[in-house]
């Protein structure tokens, strides 16, 4: 499993590849928010509230999906580093 890890203003994302799912999770002084895409990377973009929590919401664009995220973090998603391998995800 390959991961890469950005972090800025105090928040770490971290991006990898599990059996199933493309993984970006987040972590802010102790909030959490993670986008999930399937394996394939075809499929609409889950949002949750921790990697192993319940859906949230769907979405189509990467940008809807950072902005659920950011929400959930209670910053603006332009805050938001993106690891390079995740910045193609959403449709």
């Amino acid at each position: 499993m390959s991961e890469q890890e950005a972090t800025a203003d105090g928040i770490t994302a971290r991006y990898y590849v599990t059996d199933s799912e493309r993984v970006l999770e987040f972590d802010r002084e102790g909030r959490t928010a993670a986008v999930a895409q399937n394996i394939d990377g075809y499929a609409m973009l889950k949002v949750r509230p921790t990697v192993d929590g319940d859906e949230l919401e769907r979405y189509y664009g990467f940008d809807m999906a950072l902005d659920h995220a950011a929400e959930l973090l209670d910053v603006s998603p332009h805050d938001l580093p993106i690891p390079e391998d995740a910045a193609d995800m959403g449709m």
